[in-house]
């Protein structure tokens, strides 16, 4: 029934609390783990491996010795001689047989467009008369081939590489090919490092800045005409001594300087005092800026005393005499000795005065750096060595040359009349007074 009670119903069992759970570390695990037959085993095995391995090296080490290959021996050198001669025949033979397969190949015509404009080079004179319409043809026919065997060698290097035979070469007789051109390599896209480049040398390059060209601009108009010194009229006006010579160079050389500083230096120094001069320029490219400014102002008045120095070194050009200077020298007798004054040597100098004076002109022109800055650097105007040389070289030629007709004239005077100024006339007069001739012994 429902109101049975058994035990069971009194008495509950009990309930037991829940169990705690703690959290092992890494450490107890690995102990919880670790089992002393695994770890004997691992070692039991590897003790097997190495002396099983020790075993199959003396093992091999035995074997090697005992069925060692007898050493290969060389072959002798006619054997060597006819295996390589073989080698060869089958590289000729392999290269020739792929040599005619390839000129088998279609080639491309050669474009009557270009036979057309070989024939119009040829003079229409040379086309007329008989049998030029035959020999015309033949001639076609002669560059046709030749283009086709041209382009079959071009193509047979291109596709075959010819071996290194002697035999070979024997055989084809050929002319070898020129070398191909080398071109440019448009493989990779060059447009943005071209652009790229190009910024960096005009911000770089200070020659391409406007007023560089404004400059060039100022020499060019003052210097294109202008000569330091003149002397390409003086044979008109007559001769001239050696000191009017030096008078006259040195007074041109200065009122020439007074010139170029009073018009193009001015110009230059209005040009770089604007603020424009300087557009786009950097606060550090400035130096750098102005040092272009300073070797453009030298190129510029180098080349002015350059012109100068090559123009007067012409006026004595022996192949043209026509405004070779006149000269003024005396003949003068003193203390017994004639001679020409001035000295040939003095005449000399007199004339390399000229390029000196040349050499000295334009030597203290400031840059337009230290012009705005109140410094003292000044343009490198010197004559190179080598023009300085050149001019002096040649002068002295030609001043030789020149004078060969006044030292054969000089020697003539000397041999006819030297005996009547040296004393020579006077001891024979002398010597026939003191012997006291009698007139029967003239007569």
């Amino acid at each position: 029934t429902s109101n049975k009670r058994t035990l069971r119903t009194l008495f509950r069992p009990a309930a037991l609390p829940p169990p705690v759970i703690s959290e092992t570390s890494p450490s107890q695990k690995k102990l919880l783990a670790y089992h002393r037959g695994k770890e004997q085993q691992e070692v039991l095995n590897q003790l097997l491996i190495d002396r099983a391995l020790e075993v199959y090296y003396i093992t091999m080490d035995e074997t090697e010795k005992r069925d060692a290959a007898p050493p290969i021996a060389e072959l002798p050198s006619t054997v060597r001689k006819y295996f390589f001669i073989i080698l060869n025949l089958a590289y000729l033979a392999d290269y020739l047989f792929l040599k005619e397969r390839v000129q088998r190949n279609p080639m491309i015509p050669i474009p009557q467009q270009w036979l057309r404009s070989m024939l119009a080079l040829v003079p229409q004179s040379l086309m007329k008369g008989r049998h030029r319409e035959l020999l015309t043809e033949e001639l076609l026919k002669e560059i046709v081939r030749d283009y086709e065997k041209s382009m079959q060698r071009c193509v047979l290097r291109r596709v075959l590489v010819k071996p290194d035979i002697e035999e070979l070469d024997k055989l084809e007789e050929e002319a070898p090919l020129p070398l191909l051109p080398l071109g440019l390599d448009f493989s990779s896209t060059w447009r943005s490092s071209y652009i790229k480049a190009k910024q960096q040398i005009i911000s770089t390059l200070h020659i391409l800045h406007p007023t560089m060209k404004t400059l060039l601009d100022f020499g060019y108009t003052a210097f294109f005409n202008f000569l330091l010194v003149d002397f390409s009229s003086s044979r008109l006006k007559g001769p001239v001594d050696c000191r009017s010579l030096k008078t006259d160079a040195s007074l041109s050389c200065s009122k020439a300087e007074e010139e170029i500083m009073s018009t193009w230096y001015q110009r230059v120094v209005g040009l770089f005092s604007q603020s424009e001069a300087l557009v786009g320029v950097k606060l550090d490219q400035l130096e750098s800026f102005y040092n272009c400014v300073a070797v453009l102002m030298s190129n510029q008045l180098k080349g002015l005393l350059q012109t100068a120095t090559e123009v007067f070194v012409k006026l004595f050009d022996p192949e043209d005499r026509s405004c070779l200077p006149l000269f003024k020298m005396d003949l003068t007798y003193d203390e017994n000795r004639m001679e020409f004054y001035p000295s040939l040597q003095d005449l000399e100098e007199a004339i390399l005065f000229v390029v000196d004076c040349i050499g000295q002109t334009l030597q203290n022109v400031q840059t337009m750096r230290a012009w705005l800055t109140g410094g003292t650097a000044t343009v490198d105007a010197e004559l190179p060595a080598h023009i300085v040389q050149w001019a002096k070289s040649t002068l002295k030629k030609s001043i030789r040359d020149n004078l060969e007709g006044p030292k054969e004239h000089f020697k003539g005077y000397v041999e006819s009349y030297g005996w009547l100024v040296d004393g020579t006339a006077e001891e024979r007069v002398n010597s026939f007074i003191a012997e006291q001739p009698t007139f029967d012994e003239y007569t």
